[in-house]
């Protein structure tokens, strides 16, 4: 009887023995992967990857931490440009995270380029770089654990937005100082107060519509064209096709939209401007009559061409929109100028007429 107590012990240890063995294993590998990714991390705060080590450390159990993964081709040969601008960015929320006081091995950041793992491209049925995917600490990658690019933006404030919302983990974002915009500031200054001191017993240039209407309209045609959209959501400044080579200027989706495609708003808006300026210089000047009309014919023309390029970058982006170039809408809008010019002709003509008379 008393041997009984030790055989149970001895049936307990040999039942429980290979799974307690199994725990410690899987806790000993844990370890070494933790330390591996954190020596890694203190040299540098973005952790190149190849095939083996994304299999090994961010694919392979056991993992209690989320790795953020760049897939992307930074070589030249391909010709990336949308990619080193988001490895920049990219680059400053590891280093925020990196230098943080509240950093912890909770996350790590990591890339893969292409020419180095195209294996793991393979793998993942990737086509398409950069790529933003958050690797979880339990499970495979979700839906929303592949980074909206397109729509988002790569700037490195959405990013930590992303990482926030998939792991709980809030980084703040904090960039290298930048001394481009006080220069650019303090030269301004130094000019107008150039400009004061050499001017100073005659300040009428101050009082100038002509110019201040100008800066006012460069400022209205920046901000409608989309250049806030730029500065708050940093787009890529266009898109290259990975299988043709065709490069998009203009999205295809009224969510978002490229650089590229605000410079090309900004001249479209800024030619049908001109347009309507010199209609109304020709309708209203005292130039003689042959240089009113060509005035007038350029800026039907300047309207008619740059609105119609206009409707078609708006259907592009709203599939349903009904109307293309000037055989629609901007024939209407051209035969509004040409009605609203020939009353002006007429009213300088009866104008002409009651003097002489």
């Amino acid at each position: 009887m008393a041997a009984l107590p030790v055989l149970v012990l001895v049936l307990l240890l040999a039942c429980g023995g290979p799974r307690a063995a199994g725990q410690k294993r899987k806790e000993m590998v844990l370890s070494e992967k933790v330390s591996q990714l954190m020596e890694w991390t203190s040299k540098r705060s973005v952790i190149r990857m190849n095939g083996d080590k994304f299999r090994r450390l961010v694919k392979a159990p056991p993992r209690n931490y989320s790795v953020i993964v760049m897939f992307t081709a930074l070589q030249p040969h391909r010709q990336c440009v949308v990619c080193k601008q988001a490895d920049e960015e990219y680059q400053i929320l590891a280093n925020s995270w990196r230098y943080s006081s509240a950093f912890t091995n909770k996350i790590f950041f990591a890339m893969v380029d292409f020419d180095e793992g195209s294996d793991v491209f393979q793998m993942l049925n990737m086509n398409s770089a950069p790529t933003f995917i958050n690797f979880p600490a339990k499970g495979k990658p979700k839906r929303g654990d592949t980074y909206e690019l397109q729509v988002r933006g790569f700037a490195a404030e959405q990013l930590a937005r992303w990482v926030a919302d998939r792991t709980d983990v809030n980084i703040r974002v904090i960039r290298p100082p930048n001394y481009a915009g006080p220069l650019m500031l303090g030269l301004l200054l130094a000019v107008i107060g150039g400009l004061v001191y050499l001017r100073g017993s005659n300040l009428d240039f101050l009082y100038n519509k002509t110019g201040w209407a100008f800066a006012a309209l460069c400022f209205v045609l920046a901000m409608t064209s989309g250049q806030m959209w730029n500065h708050i959501r940093g787009p890529p400044y266009a898109h290259k096709n990975p299988h043709t080579g065709q490069v998009n200027y203009i999205h295809g989706s009224s969510q978002a939209q490229f650089v590229a495609e605000t410079h090309i708003v900004l001249l479209f808006n800024g030619g049908v401007t001109l347009g309507m300026v010199l209609l109304h210089e020709a309708a209203t000047s005292d130039m003689d009559v042959g240089k009113r009309k060509i005035m007038c014919i350029a800026g039907i023309g300047l309207v008619v061409f740059f609105f119609s390029w206009l409707l078609s970058v708006f259907r592009s982006k709203y599939h349903g929109y009904p109307y293309r170039y000037c055989f629609s809408a901007a024939s209407v809008i051209v035969f509004m100028c040409i009605v609203v010019q020939l009353h002006h002709q007429r009213r300088w003509l009866w104008t002409k007429w009651n003097k002489y008379k």
